[in-house]
């Protein structure tokens, strides 16, 4: 009888394990991340997560005024709304935060992505 006891106790103690894996595995690590929102122009980016929003602007980048609206339609096309981002902030300006925005998915960051455009010049900034 305590045989049988010992192996339905073992049995639910590997279920339970079994279940833990199951969940962390199946469970989507990028739930909680930040998305885009709208993406009006470089200088103005709104990103939200679950319960705020905050307008960004990019960290580093130089736009022309003739390029603007080809760098807009560029970010809308490789970062559409519910894009899942990370943003890697380098400081405020005019109450809006400075920062660096990438995808989640491949790393890929946008003012690197307008520089390869050719759309912008990068400043002489620290990374």
């Amino acid at each position: 009888m305590i045989f049988k006891i010992r192996d339905s106790v073992g049995l639910i103690k590997l279920l339970q394990i079994i279940f833990i894996f199951v969940f962390l595995f199946l469970y989507p690590i990028n739930a909680y991340s930040a998305e885009i929102l709208q993406i009006n122009d470089t200088n103005t980016i709104l990103v939200g997560d679950q319960n705020r929003s905050l307008y960004l602007s990019l960290y580093c980048i130089d736009i022309n005024e003739n390029d603007k609206e080809q760098a807009t339609e560029i970010l809308k096309e490789n970062f559409p709304r519910g894009t899942k981002v990370k943003i890697k902030p380098y400081g405020s300006n005019a109450n809006r935060l400075i920062a660096k925005i990438f995808r989640v998915d491949d790393d890929t960051e946008m003012t690197q992505l307008l520089n390869t455009f050719n759309n912008s010049k990068e400043k002489n900034c620290i990374n």
